[in-house]
Protein backbone atom coordinates (compact mmCIF):
# COMPACT_ATOMS: atom_id res chain seq x y z
CA UNK A 1 0.00 0.00 0.00
CA UNK A 2 1.05 3.54 -0.81
CA UNK A 3 1.90 5.46 2.36
CA UNK A 4 -0.22 8.63 2.60
CA UNK A 5 1.17 12.08 0.93
CA UNK A 6 0.97 14.69 3.93
CA UNK A 7 3.27 16.92 1.83
CA UNK A 8 0.06 19.58 1.38
CA UNK A 9 -0.75 19.46 5.10
CA UNK A 10 -2.19 16.98 7.34
CA UNK A 11 -5.22 16.56 9.57
CA UNK A 12 -6.03 14.65 13.09
CA UNK A 13 -9.90 13.73 12.84
CA UNK A 14 -12.01 11.29 14.70
CA UNK A 15 -8.70 9.72 16.32
CA UNK A 16 -6.65 9.26 13.16
CA UNK A 17 -4.27 11.77 11.33
CA UNK A 18 -4.85 12.11 7.61
CA UNK A 19 -3.93 14.20 4.01
CA UNK A 20 -5.30 17.10 4.28
CA UNK A 21 -7.08 16.96 1.07
CA UNK A 22 -8.76 13.90 2.71
CA UNK A 23 -9.42 15.94 5.64
CA UNK A 24 -13.66 16.05 6.51
CA UNK A 25 -16.38 17.12 8.99
CA UNK A 26 -19.80 15.24 9.03
CA UNK A 27 -22.83 16.84 7.04
CA UNK A 28 -25.09 16.97 10.15
CA UNK A 29 -22.15 18.32 12.29
CA UNK A 30 -23.62 22.02 14.08
CA UNK A 31 -20.22 22.75 12.90
CA UNK A 32 -21.00 22.74 9.35
CA UNK A 33 -25.07 23.21 9.38
CA UNK A 34 -24.99 26.09 11.88
CA UNK A 35 -21.02 27.64 12.00
CA UNK A 36 -21.39 26.45 15.73
CA UNK A 37 -18.21 25.68 16.64
CA UNK A 38 -14.99 27.65 18.42
CA UNK A 39 -11.35 27.72 16.88
CA UNK A 40 -8.20 28.97 17.50
CA UNK A 41 -4.85 29.21 15.37
CA UNK A 42 -1.08 29.62 16.12
CA UNK A 43 1.60 29.54 13.50
CA UNK A 44 4.81 28.07 13.50
CA UNK A 45 7.53 30.11 12.19
CA UNK A 46 11.20 28.58 11.57
CA UNK A 47 10.66 25.10 13.78
CA UNK A 48 8.52 26.72 16.50
CA UNK A 49 5.09 27.70 17.68
CA UNK A 50 4.76 31.54 18.80
CA UNK A 51 2.78 32.05 21.44
CA UNK A 52 1.19 28.60 21.63
CA UNK A 53 0.12 29.19 25.42
CA UNK A 54 -2.12 32.45 24.74
CA UNK A 55 -3.51 30.60 21.85
CA UNK A 56 -4.54 27.04 23.91
CA UNK A 57 -5.40 29.94 26.63
CA UNK A 58 -8.13 31.64 24.14
CA UNK A 59 -9.34 28.46 22.56
CA UNK A 60 -10.30 27.02 25.92
CA UNK A 61 -11.77 30.47 26.91
CA UNK A 62 -14.15 30.40 23.24
CA UNK A 63 -14.97 26.94 24.09
CA UNK A 64 -16.63 27.93 27.61
CA UNK A 65 -18.09 30.80 26.22
CA UNK A 66 -20.01 28.74 23.74
CA UNK A 67 -20.89 25.86 26.08
CA UNK A 68 -18.61 23.31 24.02
CA UNK A 69 -16.19 20.58 25.36
CA UNK A 70 -12.86 20.14 23.15
CA UNK A 71 -12.37 16.47 25.21
CA UNK A 72 -8.56 17.04 25.48
CA UNK A 73 -6.38 18.08 27.32
CA UNK A 74 -4.12 21.22 26.75
CA UNK A 75 -0.89 18.41 26.74
CA UNK A 76 -3.64 16.01 24.60
CA UNK A 77 -4.35 19.02 21.95
CA UNK A 78 -0.46 20.06 21.85
CA UNK A 79 0.73 16.35 21.11
CA UNK A 80 -1.57 16.41 18.23
CA UNK A 81 -1.18 19.90 16.39
CA UNK A 82 2.31 19.10 16.80
CA UNK A 83 2.07 15.67 14.77
CA UNK A 84 0.37 17.36 12.04
CA UNK A 85 3.57 19.91 11.96
CA UNK A 86 5.28 16.93 11.95
CA UNK A 87 3.76 14.49 9.26
CA UNK A 88 3.87 17.61 6.70
CA UNK A 89 7.11 18.27 7.45
CA UNK A 90 6.62 22.26 7.82
CA UNK A 91 9.19 24.72 9.12
CA UNK A 92 6.23 27.37 8.57
CA UNK A 93 2.80 26.70 9.12
CA UNK A 94 -0.91 27.80 9.75
CA UNK A 95 -2.17 25.77 12.54
CA UNK A 96 -5.89 25.33 13.34
CA UNK A 97 -7.57 23.30 16.16
CA UNK A 98 -11.40 23.54 16.23
CA UNK A 99 -14.33 21.91 18.39
CA UNK A 100 -17.91 21.58 16.49
CA UNK A 101 -21.11 21.31 18.57
CA UNK A 102 -21.44 17.85 16.81
CA UNK A 103 -25.18 16.64 16.44
CA UNK A 104 -27.76 15.77 18.39
CA UNK A 105 -30.62 13.05 18.17
CA UNK A 106 -31.84 12.89 15.23
CA UNK A 107 -35.27 15.39 16.17
CA UNK A 108 -34.04 17.35 18.81
CA UNK A 109 -32.75 20.60 19.00
CA UNK A 110 -31.20 20.47 22.30
CA UNK A 111 -27.72 21.29 21.61
CA UNK A 112 -26.92 20.50 25.48
CA UNK A 113 -27.56 16.67 23.95
CA UNK A 114 -24.83 16.66 21.10
CA UNK A 115 -21.30 14.92 20.99
CA UNK A 116 -18.82 18.48 20.49
CA UNK A 117 -16.23 17.02 17.97
CA UNK A 118 -12.34 18.29 18.03
CA UNK A 119 -10.09 18.97 14.55
CA UNK A 120 -7.32 20.23 13.60
CA UNK A 121 -5.05 20.16 10.66
CA UNK A 122 -1.65 22.06 9.72
CA UNK A 123 -1.06 23.41 6.19
CA UNK A 124 1.76 25.21 5.43
CA UNK A 125 2.06 28.93 6.32
CA UNK A 126 -1.11 31.59 5.08
CA UNK A 127 -0.17 35.04 4.00
CA UNK A 128 -3.46 37.19 4.15
CA UNK A 129 -1.59 39.77 2.31
CA UNK A 130 0.42 39.10 -1.45
CA UNK A 131 4.03 40.06 -0.73
CA UNK A 132 3.46 42.97 -3.21
CA UNK A 133 0.53 44.26 -1.14
CA UNK A 134 2.98 44.14 1.89
CA UNK A 135 5.73 46.19 0.31
CA UNK A 136 3.58 49.11 -0.96
CA UNK A 137 0.39 48.90 1.69
CA UNK A 138 -2.58 47.76 1.87
CA UNK A 139 -5.64 49.69 0.02
CA UNK A 140 -8.25 49.24 2.78
CA UNK A 141 -12.27 49.77 2.38
CA UNK A 142 -14.40 50.96 5.25
CA UNK A 143 -17.69 49.24 4.68
CA UNK A 144 -20.98 50.19 5.25
CA UNK A 145 -21.82 46.60 6.89
CA UNK A 146 -22.42 46.51 10.48
CA UNK A 147 -20.35 44.04 12.53
CA UNK A 148 -22.69 41.46 14.28
CA UNK A 149 -23.40 43.30 17.29
CA UNK A 150 -21.29 41.74 20.43
CA UNK A 151 -24.69 41.40 22.41
CA UNK A 152 -25.54 38.86 19.80
CA UNK A 153 -22.12 36.87 19.28
CA UNK A 154 -19.23 37.83 21.67
CA UNK A 155 -16.29 38.58 19.41
CA UNK A 156 -13.74 37.77 21.91
CA UNK A 157 -14.66 34.13 21.60
CA UNK A 158 -13.15 33.24 17.83
CA UNK A 159 -15.89 31.84 15.82
CA UNK A 160 -16.76 31.42 12.15
CA UNK A 161 -19.75 33.89 12.55
CA UNK A 162 -18.01 35.42 9.51
CA UNK A 163 -20.87 36.16 6.92
CA UNK A 164 -20.87 40.04 7.25
CA UNK A 165 -17.37 40.40 7.49
CA UNK A 166 -17.59 37.83 3.94
CA UNK A 167 -20.29 40.28 1.74
CA UNK A 168 -18.20 43.68 3.12
CA UNK A 169 -15.24 41.75 1.34
CA UNK A 170 -17.18 41.31 -1.82
CA UNK A 171 -18.03 44.85 -1.60
CA UNK A 172 -14.59 46.18 -1.17
CA UNK A 173 -12.44 43.72 -3.88
CA UNK A 174 -15.62 45.28 -6.18
CA UNK A 175 -14.77 48.54 -5.65
CA UNK A 176 -11.05 47.96 -5.98
CA UNK A 177 -9.91 47.48 -2.41
CA UNK A 178 -7.39 44.88 -0.93
CA UNK A 179 -9.56 44.25 1.88
CA UNK A 180 -11.87 45.57 4.23
CA UNK A 181 -12.75 47.28 7.77
CA UNK A 182 -16.14 46.47 9.54
CA UNK A 183 -17.86 49.30 11.65
CA UNK A 184 -19.78 49.03 14.89
CA UNK A 185 -23.24 51.01 13.50
CA UNK A 186 -22.11 54.28 15.21
CA UNK A 187 -19.03 55.83 13.32
CA UNK A 188 -16.39 53.38 15.05
CA UNK A 189 -14.22 51.10 13.15
CA UNK A 190 -13.65 47.18 14.86
CA UNK A 191 -12.46 44.97 12.41
CA UNK A 192 -11.76 42.91 9.57
CA UNK A 193 -12.21 39.50 7.94
CA UNK A 194 -9.20 38.02 10.29
CA UNK A 195 -7.28 40.92 11.69
CA UNK A 196 -7.70 43.68 14.03
CA UNK A 197 -6.67 47.73 12.85
CA UNK A 198 -4.41 50.50 14.61
CA UNK A 199 -3.81 54.13 13.44
CA UNK A 200 -0.78 55.84 14.61
CA UNK A 201 -1.29 59.50 14.96
CA UNK A 202 1.82 61.52 16.50
CA UNK A 203 3.84 58.21 17.43
CA UNK A 204 0.69 57.15 19.70
CA UNK A 205 -0.94 53.97 18.54
CA UNK A 206 -4.88 53.63 18.80
CA UNK A 207 -6.58 49.83 18.79
CA UNK A 208 -10.34 49.50 19.35
CA UNK A 209 -11.65 48.34 22.83
CA UNK A 210 -15.08 46.80 22.29
CA UNK A 211 -16.50 44.93 19.65
CA UNK A 212 -13.37 43.18 18.58
CA UNK A 213 -11.55 39.60 18.80
CA UNK A 214 -8.91 40.63 21.31
CA UNK A 215 -5.97 38.78 19.05
CA UNK A 216 -3.20 37.76 20.01
CA UNK A 217 -1.31 38.90 17.48
CA UNK A 218 -2.86 42.37 18.57
CA UNK A 219 -1.71 41.75 22.29
CA UNK A 220 1.52 41.08 20.67
CA UNK A 221 1.46 44.43 19.27
CA UNK A 222 0.77 46.44 22.42
CA UNK A 223 3.46 44.90 24.32
CA UNK A 224 5.81 45.69 21.53
CA UNK A 225 5.09 49.04 21.37
CA UNK A 226 5.23 49.47 25.07
CA UNK A 227 8.64 47.74 25.14
CA UNK A 228 9.58 50.96 22.86
CA UNK A 229 7.94 53.28 25.00
CA UNK A 230 5.18 53.97 22.61
CA UNK A 231 2.24 55.16 24.33
CA UNK A 232 -0.94 52.74 23.29
CA UNK A 233 -4.90 53.52 23.66
CA UNK A 234 -7.51 50.75 23.46
CA UNK A 235 -10.79 53.05 23.04
CA UNK A 236 -13.42 53.87 20.45
CA UNK A 237 -11.51 54.73 16.65
CA UNK A 238 -13.73 56.98 14.28
CA UNK A 239 -13.63 56.35 10.69
CA UNK A 240 -12.64 59.57 10.24
CA UNK A 241 -10.03 59.38 12.78
CA UNK A 242 -8.52 56.37 10.82
CA UNK A 243 -8.65 58.29 7.56
CA UNK A 244 -6.91 60.95 9.17
CA UNK A 245 -4.03 59.09 10.82
CA UNK A 246 -0.18 59.56 10.09
CA UNK A 247 0.03 55.81 9.45
CA UNK A 248 -2.54 52.37 9.93
CA UNK A 249 -1.78 48.95 10.11
CA UNK A 250 -3.46 45.43 10.64
CA UNK A 251 -2.46 43.06 12.82
CA UNK A 252 -2.94 39.07 12.36
CA UNK A 253 -1.71 35.87 12.79
CA UNK A 254 -1.65 35.74 9.00
CA UNK A 255 1.08 37.78 8.31
CA UNK A 256 2.17 40.13 11.50
CA UNK A 257 1.94 43.76 11.23
CA UNK A 258 0.75 45.01 7.77
CA UNK A 259 0.95 48.13 6.53
CA UNK A 260 -2.10 50.18 4.97
CA UNK A 261 -1.18 53.13 2.80
CA UNK A 262 -4.35 53.71 1.77
CA UNK A 263 -7.93 54.14 2.94
CA UNK A 264 -10.89 54.21 0.48
CA UNK A 265 -8.42 54.73 -2.32
CA UNK A 266 -7.06 57.44 -0.58
CA UNK A 267 -3.71 57.93 0.14
CA UNK A 268 -3.12 57.49 4.18
CA UNK A 269 -0.30 60.42 5.27
CA UNK A 270 1.86 60.54 2.95
CA UNK A 271 1.29 57.54 0.92
CA UNK A 272 4.10 54.91 2.12
CA UNK A 273 4.79 52.26 4.80
CA UNK A 274 5.41 54.96 7.86
CA UNK A 275 8.60 54.27 10.04
CA UNK A 276 6.34 53.29 13.40
CA UNK A 277 4.53 50.28 10.97
CA UNK A 278 8.24 49.26 9.27
CA UNK A 279 9.81 49.04 13.29
CA UNK A 280 6.93 47.28 14.79
CA UNK A 281 6.82 44.84 11.62
CA UNK A 282 10.83 43.98 11.99
CA UNK A 283 10.18 44.11 15.71
CA UNK A 284 7.36 40.86 15.23
CA UNK A 285 9.43 39.06 13.62
CA UNK A 286 12.28 39.35 15.58
CA UNK A 287 10.33 38.55 18.60
CA UNK A 288 9.35 35.01 17.01
CA UNK A 289 12.98 34.41 17.86
CA UNK A 290 12.85 34.83 21.50
CA UNK A 291 12.54 32.04 23.43
CA UNK A 292 9.81 33.75 25.86
CA UNK A 293 7.19 32.96 23.05
CA UNK A 294 8.19 30.06 21.09
CA UNK A 295 8.02 26.52 21.35
CA UNK A 296 10.36 24.27 19.28
CA UNK A 297 8.95 21.52 17.74
CA UNK A 298 11.10 18.17 17.62
CA UNK A 299 10.10 17.16 14.18
CA UNK A 300 11.87 13.35 14.82
CA UNK A 301 8.83 12.93 17.53
CA UNK A 302 6.04 10.94 17.66
CA UNK A 303 2.50 11.76 18.87
CA UNK A 304 2.06 11.09 22.77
Amino acid sequence: MTSPDFSAGAAWQRGEFVPIADASIAMTDWGFLRSDAAYDVVTVWDGAFFRLDAHLDRFFASCRRFRLDAGKSRDEIVGIITHCVRLAGLRSSYVEMICTRGQPPWGSRDPRQAVNRFHAFAVPYVWIANEEQRARGLNVVMSGVRRIPSASVDPRAKNYHWNDMTMALFGALDAGGDTVLLTDGAGGVVEGPGFNVFAVTGGRLVTPAEGVLEGVTRRTVIEMAQSLGLPVELRALAAEELRGADEAFLSSSGGGVLPVTRVDGHELGNGRVGEVTARLRDLYWEWHRDPRYSTPIAYGGEVS
